[in-house]
């Protein structure tokens, strides 16, 4: 995106931040409430943070769908974890728990978890369910990019 402000929505406290072509996101922290854009973790987040996050930021969202009684979806965590360090700042990742979250698991239609929904510009542009390795997630969600 240059030339272009890059806009990033805070995970902490959902306010959106512009940061200039140059800036390096890495280091960069919300103009409200000081807390790091990128943590290198994916964040927990709720239907609204969801929607703020697919809505608001110009850099692609990747979810993870899950729920704390999924066997697979607990496999999964602490490889989608790894998989953040790979992808951020390109990227925000986030997890959506689809046991306290329902109406918004069930507007996305989710019919398995764990799974992994990839937005850009507020569209939807890709699915995948099942467990995967950080490998396998970081190499997905980039595929899915260049398509």
């Amino acid at each position: 995106m240059s030339g272009t402000d890059i806009q990033i929505v805070c995970t902490a406290c959902g306010a959106t931040n512009r940061l200039p072509p140059g800036r390096d996101p890495q280091s960069a922290r919300c103009g409200k409430c000081r807390a790091p854009l990128f943590s290198g973790q994916p964040a927990d987040v709720d239907g609204a943070m969801f929607q703020r996050q697919i809505g608001r930021s110009s850099i692609p969202v990747l979810v993870d769908v899950w729920a704390p009684w999924c066997g697979p979806c607990r496999m999964m965590a602490p490889q989608y974890a790894s998989a953040a360090g790979m992808l951020e700042p390109g990227m925000r990742l986030i997890k959506l728990n689809s046991e306290a979250e329902p109406q918004t698991a069930a507007t996305l239609g989710i019919r398995g978890i764990p799974t992994l929904l990839l937005y850009r510009g507020g569209r939807e542009l890709a699915r995948q369910s099942g467990a995967m390795d950080a490998a396998s997630i970081a190499g997905w969600a980039r595929s899915q990019l260049r398509d």
